[in-house]
This record gives C-alpha cells, sequence and structure tokens, in this order.
C-alpha cells in the first residue's frame, strides 16, 4: 500500500474509535510503572500477581486467533504484552486487532508473569489507547534509508536505534561529568550573554540579527564568554566555567557545525601550564567515568589517553611535515606549498595561510598530546612567550588528527591587546570574514586590570573523537537545509 493509502486506513481506525466514543488521543493515562521498574522487581511482581498498568508504543504485533503478542517501548525499556482470548475477552482482542497498528501508543493492565519460553510479560485484562498513529514506523531491518532522512526525522532514527539513544546518554554524562569535575576543583558555573554588539574570543564568521528595541545589529556569539568571563576575572572571581550553545556561520560538513555545545573555563592566577594539567586530567576523567577506558580508535587513528602527552612545536611540526617555516616564509612560499600539496584555502592573507598549512599537518599526529608556540598572528588573545615575542603562551590538546580544545595564557596586557586588535580589524576591513571584532570596552576592562590568568575551551568535537563519530551525528537535531517544494 502506498503512504497515503495507509494513512487513510489509519484515520479510519480514528473515526471507529471516536464512533464509540473512546478518545483517539486522551490526556491521562493509568500507567502505575514504567518499563525498567518492572524488570527491576519482575519476580516479586510475578509471585503477588499484583495487578499493574503499562504504557508504550507499540513496536511489534505477533500471533492471529486466539492469542496475540505485543512488543512496546516506553522509554525506560522493551516488553511484551500477552493478550489471550479467554482473559482479556473476545470484544476486547478483537477490536485490538481491528484498531492497533504499529507506533500507536497503548496501555496494558493485567498481571506480571513469564511466559513458557522465559520471556517477561504483562497478561493483559484489558487495555487502552493513548496516542493513534497516522503514519507507519519504518520498517525495523531497512530503517531510513539516507542520512539525509536519518536526521530530518531524528525521533525515528532514534525510537529505531536504541544504540543511538544510548549515545545521547552518553552525551548528556560528558557534560554532567564536565560539570562535576569543574565544580570539585573549585569553579563557579556563570551565564554570559549570547547576543553580543561585538563579537569575541574565537574567529569565526558570526550570525547576524537586529535588536528592534535598541535598533542596532547584534551578533550570536561566536565562543561561551571569553570576554564576558575574562571581566569577571577583573570583578574578584577566581574560577569560572560556562556551558552553552555557539553559533559560527560557517560551511557545512561531517565536522562542521554552525551550532553546537562548549565549555570554556577561567583560571585567575594561573598560567597555561597550570591550564595543560587540569585539562590532561579532565580528558583522562572523562574517558574513565563515562567509557571506562582510556584507548580509543577514532577513523585511521588510535590513541590512549593514559600514554604521555607529548607537547609539539606549533612552528617545527609543520616544518618537519612540508619543509615551511611559517615565521619566516613569505606569502608566496606558503601559497606555493600549499598549492603543491593540493590543498585548497580560503583567504590569502598570512593568518590564513599559516592556519591552513598547520590543519594539513595535524590530521598526520594520532596524539595525545599539546601543540604549544602558536605564532603571535594566530592567537591574537594569548600571552607571548618572554624569550619570543613571535610566538605565544597557548595550548591545544591534539588526538586523532583533531585539535579537541584551546588554552591561553591570557593576554592581560591593554596597550598590547589593543594593538592585536587593531591588526584583527585590518583583516577584516582586507575581507577576512573570521578575523576578530574590536571590543573597546573589554580594552577599558583590561587598563583597569586583570590578574595573570589562563582561559581553556572545548567542544563537542571531543565526544564525537570519543564516540568515533561525525559531529553532525552526535547531534540531536542537526541544522538541515530547506526541502525544495
Amino acid at each position: 500500500m502506498s503512504l497515503e493509502s495507509v494513512r487513510a486506513e489509519r484515520i479510519k481506525k480514528k473515526e471507529l474509535l471516536e464512533s464509540r466514543g473512546i478518545a483517539p488521543y486522551p490526556s491521562t493515562t493509568n500507567r502505575t510503572n514504567t518499563i525498567a521498574e518492572i524488570y527491576s522487581k519482575f519476580k516479586v511482581l510475578e509471585k503477588n500477581k499484583k495487578e499493574v498498568t503499562l504504557a508504550g508504543r507499540v513496536m511489534v504485533r505477533r500471533g492471529q486467533g486466539q492469542i496475540l503478542f505485543v512488543d512496546f517501548k516506553d522509554g525506560t525499556g522493551r516488553f511484551q504484552a500477552v493478550l489471550k482470548q479467554d482473559v482479556i475477552g473476545v470484544d476486547a482482542l478483537s477490536f485490538f486487532e481491528e484498531v492497533v497498528d504499529g507506533g500507536d501508543f497503548v496501555e496494558f493492565t493485567g498481571t506480571i508473569f513469564a511466559t513458557g519460553k522465559g520471556q517477561e510479560s504483562i497478561l493483559a485484562t484489558q487495555w487502552h489507547m493513548l496516542a493513534k498513529s497516522l503514519l507507519p514506523l519504518p520498517d525495523k531491518h531497512h530503517g531510513l534509508k539516507n542520512e539525509d532522512e536519518r536526521f530530518r526525522k531524528r525521533y525515528l532514527d532514534i525510537l529505531l536505534n536504541d544504540e543511538l539513544k544510548e549515545l545521547f546518554k552518553r552525551k548528556e554524562q560528558f557534560w554532567a561529568s564536565t560539570r562535576s569535575f569543574l565544580k570539585d576543583k573549585g569553579f563557579l558555573e556563570v551565564e554570559t550573554p549570547t547576543l553580543e554588539i561585538t563579537t569575541g574570543g574565537a574567529e569565526a564568521k558570526p550570525f547576524k540579527t537586529h535588536h528592534n528595541d535598541f535598533d542596532t545589529d547584534l551578533f550570536l556569539r561566536i565562543s561561551v564568554g571569553e570576554l564576558w568571563q575574562k571581566r569577571l576575572m577583573a570583578a574578584g572571581f577566581e574560577k569560572t566555567f560556562e556551558i552553552g550553545r555557539v553559533y559560527r556561520n560557517e560551511g557545512t560538513s561531517p565536522e562542521h557545525l554552525q551550532e553546537f555545545s562548549n565549555m570554556e573555563f577561567y583560571w585567575a592566577y594561573a598560567d597555561y601550564k597550570d591550564g595543560m594539567r587540569l585539562v590532561h586530567d579532565l580528558y583522562t576523567t572523562l574517558a574513565q567515568e563515562i567509557y571506562g577506558k582510556t584507548k580509543f580508535t577514532y577513523k585511521e587513528h588510535s590513541f590512549d589517553l593514559e600514554d604521555e602527552w607529548i607537547e609539539i612545536d606549533y612552528v617545527s611540526e609543520v616544518e618537519k611535515q612540508v619543509g615551511v617555516n611559517v615565521i619566516s616564509a613569505t606569502e608566496k612560499v606558503m601559497k606555493d606549498k600549499l598549492s603543491e600539496l593540493g590543498v585548497s584555502y580560503e583567504g590569502h592573507n598570512r593568518e590564513r595561510l599559516t592556519d591552513t598549512l598547520w590543519k594539513y599537518c595535524r590530521k598526520n599526529i594520532s596524539g595525545p598530546g599539546f601543540l604549544v608556540n602558536h605564532p603571535k598572528l594566530i592567537a591574537p588573545l594569548s600571552k607571548s612567550q618572554t624569550d619570543n615575542k613571535d610566538i605565544t603562551q597557548m595550548f591545544q590538546p591534539i588526538i586523532a588528527g583533531s585539535e579537541v580544545g584551546r588554552g591561553y595564557s591570557e593576554l592581560n596586557d591593554p596597550i598590547d591587546q589593543k594593538k592585536r586588535f587593531e591588526m584583527q580589524k585590518k583583516l577584516l576591513e582586507n575581507g577576512d570574514e573570521e578575523a576578530m571584532m574590536t571590543d573597546n570596552e573589554f580594552i577599558e576592562m583590561l587598563e583597569y586590570g586583570i590578574p595573570p590568568t589562563c582561559g581553556f575551551g572545548f567542544g563537542e568535537r571531543l565526544f564525537s573523537v570519543f564516540e568515533n563519530k561525525s559531529l553532525r551525528e552526535t547531534q540531536l537535531f542537526p541544522l538541515m537545509r530547506l526541502r525544495q517544494q
């Protein structure tokens, strides 16, 4: 049957329910237990024969005539209902067969027992419709046909894939464990604005919106309040962090998203070395608490977080892999090398060329390790090294060929910060849409003073690496293009 024909038949069943005075979408249910609760005390319930009511979505129907077996799910588990004619009655069984389809939400009242094959079940004495589905669920074995359909109908994708559901439970634990770790270390959780007059804390093209009351353009934030949390350091807070959504108006790919969750912390009286030690402990703790292991595989990479974390010198690593010193090489030399490597790039300024060369190199590093000594040009918010002003006190955890975080000894010299903002402003004016905007109020705050501070942030990429999945696959509802009408 066509989908339209199936839907028409189900509408007739809905109308049949209504003709008998039965609400196809009642507001309440008589459920007494979840399926998980039934499993946890099955033996006791089976022994005392106490009547219970369970509810859930019908997944499979089997049998005919005098007995039906119905598999249903309620969000906590999957269970079996047995409808026997001599128990539930001829009319009730017949009406169930007539109006109930896969996908319907139904409640069953009865006693708990095990079938002859040992299957935990409820022997139904009555049933009630909770919600009549008008469209059929996809076939279990074929599922949804392609990635686009799975992401658009994520609710069905998760319903039919218990492993995917468990992934999102782990993702919740990932952020919960991050939060717990930082609070145990004395960090205060804060909330900072998501609408900003100027974006800061990262280099990315922002989304623009308009504030009608103020009649001014605003931007959705591209970092989790970096410039705001530094203001909190000036306010006298010692340790703060925030977990929240950020927005970047960049290309779509399995590894790039326009909206995702990040965490950033700021730690007064600490430097990037302190941050590296804390991040090492954080990542190892997350791996052990969520997965019970430290060894992982992501694409062609394997790594063990309990191995020694090597320090990877930015300039030396690029020169070792591709033969270009990004500090001394001309822009022409960098462009020629990228062309030779067959690497496409956006933007022709030195910062973008440097970053593109590094990104080519990073995919060859399995880690674990910390990338250090970044050129100042690509780290506009980081302190310079005391013995070399051209490189900075910045660090990035590198695992499985990916950058899975970024931290600094934060730049707190207002004069130096203003110069770097001016450099970024020139990049913006020359067409670099990812360059950082100048924030004069932030510079004013720095002139009042903030202590030496370490800042660090990471996002969902770390979780996707742990899961060996693309970033889009680890999103509940990834943004999709509008369908063509």
